[in-house]
């Protein structure tokens, strides 16, 4: 399964391991995953084009191909969300993952939208066997 992974760029690095161990159990399970620079130290390399709409054009080209889009949402980002927005908009099932300890927006919390589900964690194995779950129940296994 073709997987968009969003994690917070410019908004701050602070959970990079998460995201990488997250990638990682993506890419170990089988699945293709375009973003996966953005997880671990490789994101400067993403982004590094200066040009914002080449940007924009990739990433929505890559949502547009995957079948649905993880999210860990625990640093906000302006980008994640429009992500996030951009994929449920176009009947993308959506799961954004969040440490247990961190306050997260209550326009993702609060949303009702058909496709989105939320789910917290204490910590990476946790949130990787709730990935895993919503993967299988997205692909019919």
């Amino acid at each position: 399964m073709k997987i968009y992974f969003a994690c917070a760029i410019v908004g701050g690095r602070y959970d990079e391991a998460i995201y990488q161990q997250l990638v990682d159990a993506l890419l170990a399970d089988g699945h293709e995953v375009p973003t996966l620079l953005n997880a671990g130290p490789g994101w400067q390399h993403m982004e590094g084009s200066p040009d914002p709409n080449e940007v924009y054009r990739r990433d929505i080209g890559w949502i547009d191909e995957s079948q649905v889009l993880i999210a860990e949402v625990s640093t906000p980002s302006h980008g994640v969300g429009y992500e996030i927005s951009y994929a449920l908009d176009r009947g993308k099932p959506v799961l954004c993952l969040y440490r247990r300890s961190t306050r997260v927006s209550k326009m993702l919390t609060g949303n009702t939208m058909q496709g989105i589900t939320l789910a917290d964690y204490d910590d990476v194995s946790e949130a990787i066997g709730v990935m895993r779950g919503f993967v299988r129940k997205q692909s019919g296994n």
